[in-house]
């Protein structure tokens, strides 16, 4: 009966399915394989969306040649070999379409790529129009009725160090932008310089968009956010609640709005949420007992990092210690917490503990054509 079932019924049937469950459904036979290869080619990812996201980490300084995946579906990590990687790289954002943007570590020019860890795709973007070092990047998604192939985005980069004669580096006061659908950078426009320099000094994460804005926090004690308003290419500064008390803050986006995450000396981690008239509201705070459990006997929250998508939140430090989860359960109608533990081993095989920088996506196992 299976064999004999049309295309498009199979293709509804393998929409239903976790990634891990797809990859094994198109190695059951010929049929099946056509059939989930022309699947993901026509709707990408789309159908990895109908369940939770992948936290997916990279060595911040280690040379294990991996990266790690926790699949929440099964509560398994599983490691990815790096060999087809030409630099060593640090992860910047999701795009869409299982895609990544990362930043390579090789060298100190600001040189941006796309992968895939999945497929083991890769590719550079060209060069920035002015070479700079350490500056801001951020990710703005576009419509892709635009015409071009799935994902349609653009990479904004703000601020960083550019070269100047006779060998001295000065703050660079300008905005660039990457679009993939014409495949180049253009200059926007210049940015203040003031910003320019809290850009590049004090901007580890990169940014999040909301309601046509890019945010960037930066870490100055005491912590503020940066803002740049897409259409009038206008920038302004926001506050941050207990600015001067947070041991570490982040940015990401919930429910459709922006939001803060940050840990303040003693205390309990806490959620806000900026609402009308940017008046930031607390929504949430962690369980104390889970709080405990990730500083692991830590004194403050100034290693703890934040990587958050609609519908969840992961909260963590390295690789081995474990994470603290923040999950919408859309079946239950309300948001939890829960703890996941971290990777120590992998079948059997004990892996080093080292810090990570991790991002929250949804695996497409379809190669993509944006690559080639």
């Amino acid at each position: 009966m299976w064999n004999d079932l049309p295309l498009d019924i199979l293709a509804q049937i393998f929409s239903f399915l976790s990634p891990e469950s797809l990859a094994r459904a198109n190695s059951a036979c010929r049929h099946w394989h056509r059939c989930g290869r022309g699947y993901l080619l026509s709707i990408g990812s789309a159908a990895m969306w109908k369940h939770p996201p992948w936290f997916l980490a990279v060595p911040i300084r280690s040379l294990s040649g991996c990266c790690y995946v926790h699949n929440p579906n099964s509560d398994n990590w599983h490691a990815l070999p790096l060999d087809f990687l030409p630099d060593p790289v640090r992860l910047i954002s999701p795009i869409g379409g299982g895609l990544i943007l990362l930043r390579s570590t090789s060298t100190t020019v600001h040189q941006l790529a796309l992968c895939n860890f999945f497929t083991r795709q890769y590719k550079r973007l060209p060069k920035l129009n002015i070479s700079r070092t350490n500056p801001a990047t951020g990710i703005v998604m576009l419509d892709p009725s635009r015409g071009a192939s799935f994902p349609a985005f653009r990479v904004y980069v703000a601020g960083g160090m550019s070269d100047a004669p006779r060998g001295c580096g000065t703050y660079e006061s300008s905005l660039e932008a990457y679009d993939s659908v014409h495949e180049r950078w253009q200059i926007i426009g210049p940015m203040p310089v003031e910003f320019a320099v809290r850009l590049t000094v004090w901007t580890p994460n990169e940014s999040v968009c909301c309601d046509g804005m890019l945010y960037w926090m930066t870490s100055a004690r005491a912590y503020s956010i940066m803002g740049f308003e897409i259409g009038t290419n206008n920038w302004h500064e926001l506050s941050v609640p207990l600015a001067d008390r947070l041991e570490f803050a982040a940015l990401i986006r919930q429910k459709g709005r922006l939001t803060l995450v940050g840990g303040p000396c003693s205390g309990a981690v806490s959620v806000w949420e900026l609402g009308e008239g940017e008046v930031w509201s607390l929504v949430e705070e962690m369980p104390c007992e889970l709080g405990l459990k990730l500083l692991g006997g830590k004194a403050n929250w100034g290693s703890t990092k934040c990587v958050g998508t609609e519908g969840v939140m992961c909260l963590y430090t390295d690789l081995g210690s474990g994470m603290v989860v923040w999950r919408e359960m859309k079946e239950k109608g309300r948001w939890e917490w829960f703890w996941v533990e971290g990777c120590y081993s992998i079948r059997g095989k004990k892996v080093q503990n080292f810090p990570i920088r991790a991002v929250l996506l949804h695996p497409n196992l379809a190669p993509s054509p944006f690559l080639n």
